[in-house]
């Protein structure tokens, strides 16, 4: 066993995982897991740069998530930083914050790489389910990104795509500094038009409509998940490995799109720092499934957090 910590740090939110993996079992312990909205990408595509106060907010968790790793005694760190960051012109301000909290640079990785450690993360656990037949096409819907991944055992294809809830939001549902409540028909028609225009570009390098498993990962899809079976709470465990049928996820992104700020935000299983974002990654998973074709998506809360760890493990031996 080697006990390892990985941090996800994203557009939207960041995530920690300190696990004891176990590479000769394919087994990966959690010890503790969490995750902080904390909107490092507010603003950035627009401005170009991290905001001050979104710099802060993530400091801040950094320095809540340092003391749990030291708590738990963890061999390895590994940091991973994504959309957000690898965007900013100011980004080395970033990234002496983390190291003077943290002790390790952050790893401000490409797009191929982002989608390696998820597909990891995802399918690792997934061989020898019933009716999950290969390849897969894991799709990571971030803040900022979304990463699609075609492969068996191993990658075949990936490609990133600067697609994501927080950056389609920001881009086509936002008037006079606020999220429109609801978004009209032409601002919807906008935002997919973007998205469509994004599976056009995933598709000359990814083979999208080949996969014959889609698993859906991060919060958009978790939180769809969670509308789906109108959880009373968010609920982990019910929903890593639930199936949501296309035709569920059509009518929530529908509901979504036509609700107000108020509708969404008394969403039992809806993180508040979701509410405004949630719709634009609803209809990006929805484009999805109709442009693949697939009839169901296969939930994972393991992603590209538990890839990171399984790296890190790697690293280790």
């Amino acid at each position: 066993m080697t006990r390892v910590a990985a941090v996800d740090c994203g557009t939207n939110s960041i995530r920690l995982l300190v696990a004891d993996a176990d590479p000769a079992t394919g087994e990966l312990t959690d010890l503790d897991r969490r995750m902080t909205i904390v909107r490092l990408g507010q603003g950035v595509d627009r401005t170009g740069r991290l905001a001050p106060e979104a710099l802060e907010r993530t400091f801040a968790a950094c320095r809540e998530y340092a003391g749990v790793i030291k708590a738990h005694g963890a061999e390895r760190l590994r940091f991973v930083a994504t959309s957000a960051s690898r965007d900013a012109e100011n980004r080395d301000d970033f990234v002496r914050g983390v190291l003077d909290i943290l002790g390790v640079e952050p790893e401000v990785i490409s797009g191929d790489q982002e989608a390696e450690f998820s597909f990891t993360g995802a399918t690792r656990e997934l061989a020898g389910r019933d009716h999950l037949d290969k390849p897969y096409l894991v799709v990571d819907i971030g803040g900022g990104s979304t990463e699609f991944v075609v492969g068996d055992d191993h990658v075949r294809a990936a490609r990133s795509v600067d697609v994501g809830c927080v950056r389609m939001t920001e881009r086509h549902l936002v008037r006079d500094g606020a999220v429109t409540d609801p978004p009209t028909a032409e601002q919807v028609a906008a935002m997919r038009a973007d998205i469509e225009a994004a599976l056009d570009l995933a598709e000359r390098t990814v083979p999208l409509r080949e996969a014959r498993t889609l698993v859906g990962l991060a919060g958009s899809v978790t939180s769809v998940s969670a509308i789906a079976q109108e959880l009373p709470r968010y609920d982990s465990a019910a929903i890593h490995h639930s199936r949501v049928s296309r035709d569920r996820v059509r009518e929530i992104t529908d509901w979504l799109l036509a609700s107000t700020h108020a509708e969404r935000a008394a969403v039992p299983s809806l993180h508040p720092g979701r509410v405004d974002v949630i719709a634009a990654g609803a209809l990006t998973l929805l484009s999805i499934m109709e442009r693949t074709g697939a009839a169901e998506v296969v939930v994972s809360e393991h992603d590209i957090l538990d890839g990171i760890a399984w790296s890190c493990a790697s690293e280790a031996r």
